[in-house]
């Protein structure tokens, strides 16, 4: 059947949604519950609605556009991702997701396609985390992972809270975020945050997995002393944390899985305590975020983590506590779906690869209790939570049509 899906339309919608927010270099700051956020959820609501959507919004203001199917017994299929952005974010990251879901939409609705199960696109709330931490607070909630009052309790740097800011800009809705486990499946296409598929010369990667991820905080207690002290003696906090921060690379690259898969490690976070120009540091905070697709392996980490800390802690007579702060098990995607993509991909002749996601993203919450997979197209030089970041228009219009294909196949056109 012929379905006109539009790769210019896509674009153009791309670079508008772009303007709301957008930043001088190029980027876009459309951050979670601000006015701008409620400017671009208008815009899409518009959007939708003029494609013969239905809009019901849940009270943590994940929205749901839906666009009725034949069959009463059938669910949803879903599809979406975040239209908001980090401070210095890019113009694609979410929301590519989220417009070719709506370009899709478009397409069925001036074909005058009917699809067995309704289709429904989903923007959901807070994915970054930017402004209100922890990200995926939408999906997190929807799903039950957090519950509604903390979420609504949050509050950003400035003291302001979720649940206020939400009802301020009009996106607090009645319906309950338990609706959006009520689905029969959900789609999400992304783009990668990395170079494999642009180094590979790729268009789509098939996304089979989201990897284990473990954060740590660790804190480094010694003894101040004075910068023109004798160095014999001392139990300089920052000394020891220097080896420890940079034995996390090391472990991270020595934890190869049978697959040849290494580990991913960073250090993002550190605090210095009293943070003085003439005084050795008798405190150090940091953070470490450790991933992996082999749950041993991550497992195997945090262990060679502990075990480096209380060798440096004994040689430098200091105390280090390695303390884990969160952790996301290894999220396999759903098999049936997966293989969907991969049969749109092979079936369009777009070159593809199957690979892991390193990153959280809405989709790896819903995983947890729906049927889910990711679609992933390439950005240049893997840059993202950047104002450069950057993709093709043949990029873009290579995941919306892998998308369609596979969503339309999940869901199922009517003939006749």
């Amino acid at each position: 059947m012929n379905i006109p899906l539009s790769g210019p339309r896509l674009w153009d919608s791309l670079m508008e949604m772009a303007r709301i927010g957008g930043t001088p270099k190029g980027g876009c700051n459309r951050q979670t519950l601000t006015d701008l956020d409620s400017e671009g959820r208008h815009l899409l609501q518009r959007w939708a609605e003029a494609a013969g959507c239905t809009m019901r919004v849940d009270r943590l203001g994940n929205m749901m556009l839906t666009r009725p199917g034949r069959d009463p017994a059938r669910k949803p299929v879903a599809f979406g991702s975040h239209l908001d952005t980090q401070p210095t974010g890019g113009k694609f990251d979410g929301v590519l997701g989220v417009l070719a879901g709506l370009e899709l939409l478009r397409a069925v609705h001036e074909a005058g396609i009917e699809t067995a199960a309704p289709l429904m696109l989903v923007n959901w709330t807070n994915e970054e985390g930017a402004r209100f931490s922890p990200p995926m607070m939408g999906s997190g909630a929807a799903m039950g992972l957090f519950t509604e009052a903390e979420v609504l309790a949050k509050q950003d740097p400035e003291g302001k809270e979720f649940g206020a800011e939400l009802a301020r800009i009009g996106w607090r809705g009645d319906a309950d975020p338990a609706l959006l486990r009520d689905i029969e499946a959900y789609f999400e296409l992304h783009i990668e945050q990395g170079a494999l598929l642009e180094r590979a010369g790729l268009d789509i990667g098939v996304v089979t997995h989201a990897l284990g991820q473990t954060w740590y905080e660790v804190t480094v207690e010694g003894e101040e002393a004075h910068g023109g002290s004798p160095m014999a003696g001392r139990r300089d906090a920052m000394m020891a944390a220097a080896p420890l921060i940079a034995a996390v690379e090391e472990i991270a690259l020595a934890a190869v899985s049978a697959a040849g898969e290494p580990g991913r490690a960073t250090v993002g976070r550190l605090t210095v305590y009293p943070d003085s120009r003439n005084i050795c540091p008798s405190r150090i905070w940091f953070s470490i975020d450790t991933r992996h697709g082999d749950p041993a392996m991550l497992a195997r980490m945090g262990e060679e983590i502990r075990a480096r800390a209380a060798t440096i802690a004994a040689a430098r007579g200091v105390r280090i506590a390695v303390e884990e702060f969160w952790h996301a098990p290894l999220t396999p995607f759903d098999a049936t779906l997966v293989g969907r993509v991969r049969d749109a991909a092979k079936r369009l002749g777009i070159p593809h690869m199957d690979m892991p996601t390193g990153i959280g993203h809405d989709a790896v919450y819903v995983a947890r209790r729906v049927p889910a997979t990711m679609i992933f197209c390439p950005c240049h030089g893997g840059i993202s939570h950047n104002e450069a970041e950057s993709i093709t228009p043949e990029w873009a219009e290579a995941g919306l049509r892998v998308l369609a294909d596979a969503v339309l196949a999940t869901a199922g056109i009517v003939k006749g």
